[in-house]
C-alpha cells in the first residue's frame, strides 16, 4: 500500500512539475516574441510561418530613437559610404534619417515618453507608499470613529475601471489647467493606488506587536520617534512590496495616459503603438519601444523579489 502511494504521489509530482513548465512557457512566449521582433528586420516581422532563425540587428532601436521619412530613391555611393553605420542600416529599410538643417539628427519623442513615464511612475509610487504608510498606522494603532466604514470608502476607489472616470477627470482637468502635465498624472496615479497601499500596509502593521512601541515610548521616544525608529525598519518588507505593485500600476498605465496627455506629460504606453513606418506599422519598432519599456519595472521587481513574495502571502489578506 505504502508502495502504490509512493507511485501515486510521484505520478501527481511529474504531473504538477509539467503543469508549471507548460505555464510558465505560456506566460513568457510572448515576452520571447517581443524581444525576438525587437532585432528582427522588419520584412521578417510579420512572415507567416513565424521566422524563429534569423540574424538579429539593431535598426528598430536606430528607427526607435530617431526621426526618419521614406526615402525617395536610392542613395548614392557617396552618401551611403559617408553615412554612419547605424544610419546605413535605415538606408537598407528603404528610410532616412531627418536631419536638421545644420546636419543635426532629429531624435524621436521616445526618450521623452520614456523619462516622463519615470518621472510620473517613481513620484506616484513614493506619494502613495508614503502617505498610505502614515494612513495605515493610524487606522492600526488608534481607535477611529467608523474605521470599517473609512476603510470601506477608501477601497471603493478602485472598484470603477480608469477608463469610467477618465472623462470626468478630463474635463474638471481641463479647468484647472492640469492637462497635459506631470502633476496631473501624478495626481490621478497617486490617488489610484492610495488605497492598495493602505489596505496592504495596515496588513504589515497590524503584525508589528505594539509592545515594540510601548517600549520605545518608555524609554523616552516620542510617538514619530517611534514610528520611524521601530515602525518603519519592521515594515520595510511591506512597504518594498507595496512600492513594487504601485510601481507597476502606474508604470503600465494608459487609459488616463492616452486621454489626459497629448504631448509635454505624455508617458510610453499610449506613444509606443503610435510608431508607424512608411505607410504600415512598423512592428519590430514598437517591439523594440515594448522591449526597453519592460526593462526599468523588471529589474525593479528582480530587485525587490524576496520582499514580493512575502508581500504575496501576508499583508492585507490577513486578519
Amino acid at each position: 500500500m505504502a508502495a502504490v502511494q509512493t507511485r501515486s504521489e510521484r505520478a501527481l509530482n511529474r504531473v504538477a512539475i509539467a503543469a508549471v513548465l507548460v505555464i510558465t512557457l505560456i506566460f513568457l512566449a510572448p515576452i520571447y516574441w517581443i524581444t525576438s521582433t525587437a532585432f528582427k528586420p522588419r520584412n521578417l516581422a510579420t512572415t507567416i510561418p513565424p521566422t524563429v532563425l534569423f540574424e538579429p540587428e539593431l535598426s528598430p532601436f536606430v528607427k526607435l530613437f530617431t526621426k526618419r521619412s521614406q526615402l525617395r530613391g536610392a542613395p548614392t555611393p557617396e552618401e551611403y559610404a559617408a553615412a554612419p553605420w547605424w544610419e546605413r542600416m535605415v538606408f537598407d529599410g528603404g528610410e532616412k534619417i531627418v536631419r536638421s538643417g545644420r546636419g543635426e539628427v532629429q531624435p524621436s519623442g521616445y526618450p521623452n515618453r520614456f523619462m516622463n513615464s519615470l518621472i510620473v511612475a517613481i513620484t506616484s509610487t513614493v506619494l502613495a507608499v508614503g502617505m498610505g504608510t502614515f494612513t495605515a498606522y493610524g487606522f492600526s494603532r488608534f481607535k477611529v470613529k467608523g474605521e470599517a466604514d473609512l476603510l470601506f470608502f477608501i477601497l471603493s476607489t478602485r472598484m470603477l475601471p480608469p477608463v469610467v472616470v477618465a472623462i470626468p477627470m478630463f474635463l474638471m482637468y481641463r479647468v484647472v489647467g492640469l492637462n497635459d502635465t506631470h502633476w496631473g498624472l501624478i495626481i490621478l496615479y497617486t490617488a489610484f493606488n492610495l488605497s492598495f497601499s493602505v489596505w496592504l500596509m495596515k496588513g504589515f502593521i497590524d503584525e508589528i506587536p505594539k509592545e515594540y512601541e510601548e517600549a520605545a515610548l518608555v524609554d523616552g521616544y516620542t510617538r514619530m520617534e517611534a514610528f520611524f525608529k521601530i515602525v518603519i525598519p519592521e515594515a520595510a518588507t511591506g512597504i518594498a512590496a507595496t512600492a513594487v505593485f504601485c510601481f507597476i500600476t502606474a508604470w503600465n498605465e494608459y487609459a488616463f495616459a492616452l486621454i489626459m496627455t497629448n504631448r509635454r506629460a505624455q508617458t510610453a504606453p499610449p506613444f509606443i503603438p503610435s510608431q508607424v513606418g512608411s505607410g504600415l506599422p512598423d512592428w519590430t519598432v514598437i517591439a523594440a519601444g515594448t522591449f526597453l519599456f519592460l526593462l526599468p519595472v523588471a529589474i525593479f521587481t528582480f530587485l525587490l523579489r524576496n520582499h514580493l513574495l512575502r508581500g504575496m502571502s501576508f499583508g492585507a489578506i490577513r486578519k
